[in-house]
């Protein structure tokens, strides 16, 4: 567990090393797996229809729904992993 919580911690530096933004999917599913592996499932009612970055985050993290927190942890760090080869 130690050594997954440390490489969670070298993505969240690394993620912040590249070069030029990812895209809004790649950036939601950033957000929610991080959610997902620090908090657990989504928490709270869907914002409404006039916060649309309320609610593109909150599907986004639902969708990983169900997903522990060290298999969401392994996902972001894949995720972070996968855009600094593909942007660099």
């Amino acid at each position: 567990m130690a050594d997954l919580k440390a490489q969670f911690e070298k993505a969240q530096a690394d993620v912040k090393t590249l070069t030029k933004r990812p895209g809004n999917e790649d950036m939601l599913a950033l957000y929610a797996l991080f959610k997902q592996g620090s908090q657990g499932d989504v928490t709270g009612s869907r914002p409404g229809m006039l916060d649309m970055v309320g609610r593109a985050k909150y599907d986004a993290w639902a969708k990983f729904k169900g997903t522990g927190k060290d298999a969401a942890l392994k996902q972001y760090i894949e995720k972070v992993a996968a855009l600094l080869k593909s942007h660099k």
